[in-house]
């Protein structure tokens, strides 16, 4: 893809960049060059833009490392080495790290993220497709990963949480926002967080489930622990802890809101050390075997 004044002109761009464009830019000049160009003249949010326009190429970039102010790649980057950028880094396919990946800004992909080692970001996180590290992520913002989430150490998000198909979390899995997870969640620590947590399957935590608001999942949810939250507590069938089960003051606890009641025996069974209060549906069986 080449580009010409005219060309960019047909996109409505902002008087101020599109003077420089025309002042720095030659005609004729092809797309990642322009990205390029840009990035380099320190007008990160322009070459985004640009990339916004006219979206991802098939364009590859192999490096040893990387270390930039910043970097917008219209195609897939893959480094051999660890990422680090001061500002964005932004492409429009996959990152792939054999390392870690560090930005004090944002983190963004339209495709895959793979990193090797640690992944973070002072501002947000976002991956179009799966996100997977060897490590841990520690994201400042928000964190949006539209595929499967896969990290074998902790997750920390200081924003919302948001995840397109499952998620797993080797260590303990801390968010401020909401979570929202479109099909199972499995966590080998523990899950503490401030806002709501909704799974559209089931939850399985090996450690305990504390200081959510709300806590909801489509299928059933077990923690070798205990399971508090500040609201209440739904699961679409079983709902296990190892220890005790409480929800919010005034609030109710249900199991087996997505089966037949003549089947809470069997489906919505309620397993911890003590009948819990305000339980409104399912069956309490006694104190969780595992």
């Amino acid at each position: 893809m080449e580009f010409t004044k005219q060309f960019l002109r047909a996109k409505s761009p902002c008087a101020n960049g599109f003077r420089w464009f025309v002042r720095h830019v030659e005609d004729g000049v092809g797309y990642q060059q322009a990205l390029d160009q840009l990035v380099a003249a320190g007008r990160v949010d322009d070459a985004l833009w640009l990339l916004g326009q006219f979206g991802p190429s098939n364009a590859v970039l192999h490096l040893d490392s990387l270390e930039a102010e910043a970097l917008v790649f219209a195609g897939t980057v893959q480094v051999r080495g660890g990422i680090e950028v001061d500002g964005v880094i932004h492409v429009g396919r996959s990152l792939h790290s054999g390392g870690g990946i560090r930005a004090g800004r944002a983190i963004v992909a339209g495709e895959d993220i793979r990193a090797g080692a640690h992944i973070h970001s002072d501002g947000r996180l976002h991956c179009g497709g799966d996100l997977r590290t060897d490590w841990g992520v520690q994201v400042q913002e928000s964190l949006h990963c539209g595929g499967d989430l896969r990290a074998a150490w902790d997750v920390v998000c200081h924003g919302a949480l948001s995840v397109g198909a499952s998620a797993f979390v080797g260590q303990d899995l801390l968010v401020h926002g909401g979570i929202d997870c479109g099909k199972s969640l499995r966590v080998g620590g523990h899950v503490s967080g401030e806002g709501s947590l909704r799974a559209g399957q089931g939850i399985v935590v090996g450690g305990a489930i504390s200081g959510l608001t709300h806590l909801e999942a489509g299928w059933g949810i077990k923690a070798g622990e205990c399971i508090h939250t500040q609201g209440a507590i739904k699961a679409g069938e079983s709902l296990s802890a190892g220890e005790d089960i409480r929800a919010g003051e005034g609030y109710g606890i249900f199991a087996g809101l997505n089966v037949q009641e003549p089947a809470w025996e069997v489906c919505a069974q309620v397993w911890a050390q003590q009948p819990p209060a305000g339980l409104r549906s399912g069956v309490w069986m006694g104190p969780c075997a595992i």
